[in-house]
């Protein structure tokens, strides 16, 4: 029997999660749960990203239709709520979807504080459910690349890495540096590098980060993470205010025998890349045959590792709720320490 899911907001991110369930078997959207009375008809023509298909007019034959989350939790065919709702609601839908006995997948961040992220997580665990958060990144096909070399072990120990993630002034994204609704750059962009970060090297101690700031939000920094067993790991993360270079990302890892190596940058003429490559201790350069460039392979991989966690009992090594509220920690860590100009345990 398939996995029956309920998706709790359907904007830019539940529309794409949307359409990730329909290339995965075994898993099934089964209602939604939406306060604008336009979508809820399935007229989603109107949501737009900045990756993906634009929306279109769907079909909700037989689906349930909800006006908003309680009602959708009271609905008995669900066994999974993907939250897709403002990252400001995470935390209110998934104490409310625990208490209702149903797993849960909510997009990142888990929250916009520490002490919500770790309430959820504690609740989850109380309610025996299980919650997995959409850090879709090491799903990409570079990344996924990356993470399958590191993990062979064939090319040794870890050493390190620097990780870029930069976008230009998201104008179009209401409240991005309002603190209490979206987070600002580090919540909203520099979380999923944050989350990479602890997934492969473990917890840092402490940060040193320095930056510009926005009012109070951290605006663009440049962190240097510090472990004890001296692993040498930076990132740098933020907002420009040049349109003409909307996204960024990348990343340049070190291991005892390779250094692995991609950049990719969107540009208002053309996009650029430094395609993912290895260099390896005896000269040689590695570069994959071909990855996948669909732009929702990511997102389907990631429903596949949902299902497969729901499947199995197992809670996801990748998408777990306790890596994510490490994520925020890192964060929170990181805009302590650019405010106060100072290293910052974490």
């Amino acid at each position: 029997m398939a996995i029956r899911v309920g998706i709790a907001g359907i904007g830019f991110m539940g529309w794409i999660h949307w359409l990730a369930y329909q290339r995965v078997e075994g898993i099934e959207v089964v209602a939604i749960a939406e306060p604008d009375t336009k979508r809820r008809t399935g007229d989603w023509r109107d949501i737009r990203g900045n990756f993906g298909p634009p929306g279109k007019q769907v079909d909700l034959a037989g689906i349930s239709v909800y006006s908003d989350i309680t009602e959708m939790l009271e609905d008995k065919n669900i066994d999974l709520v993907d939250v897709c709702l403002p990252p400001a609601a995470h935390r209110g839908a998934v104490l409310a979807a625990a208490v209702a006995g149903k797993h849960v997948f909510c997009e990142k961040p888990i929250a916009l504080r520490v002490s919500d992220a770790e309430e959820m997580v504690a609740a989850c665990e109380q309610q025996k459910v299980q919650l997995m958060v959409g850090h879709v990144l090491p799903y990409f096909p570079e990344y996924r690349w990356a993470l399958e070399k590191i993990w062979s072990g064939k090319y040794g120990s870890l050493l390190g890495g620097t990780f870029k993630r930069v976008i230009s002034n998201p104008a179009w994204l209401p409240h991005f540096f309002d603190l209490d609704r979206v987070g600002g750059p580090l919540l909203d962009l520099h979380v999923h590098d944050a989350h990479l970060i602890r997934l492969l090297f473990g917890m840092p101690q402490a940060v040193n980060s320095r930056g510009r700031f926005n009012d109070k939000t951290l605006e663009y920094a440049h962190s240097q993470f510090e472990f004890s067993n001296n692993l040498v790991v930076s990132s740098v993360m933020g907002v420009v205010h040049q349109q003409g270079r909307p996204f960024t990302h990348g990343f340049e890892i070190h291991l005892e025998r390779a250094t692995l190596q991609f950049e990719s940058a969107a540009f208002a003429d053309a996009g650029e890349a430094m395609p993912i490559k290895l260099i390896d201790d005896q000269g040689n350069v590695l570069r994959p045959e071909q990855l996948a460039n669909d732009v929702l392979d990511g997102f389907v991989a990631e429903i596949s590792e949902v299902k497969k966690s729901l499947a199995s009992g197992v809670n996801s090594p990748i998408l777990s709720g306790e890596l994510a509220r490490d994520a925020v920690r890192i964060c929170a860590a990181q805009a302590l320490s650019a405010a106060n100009r100072r290293q910052e345990l974490i």
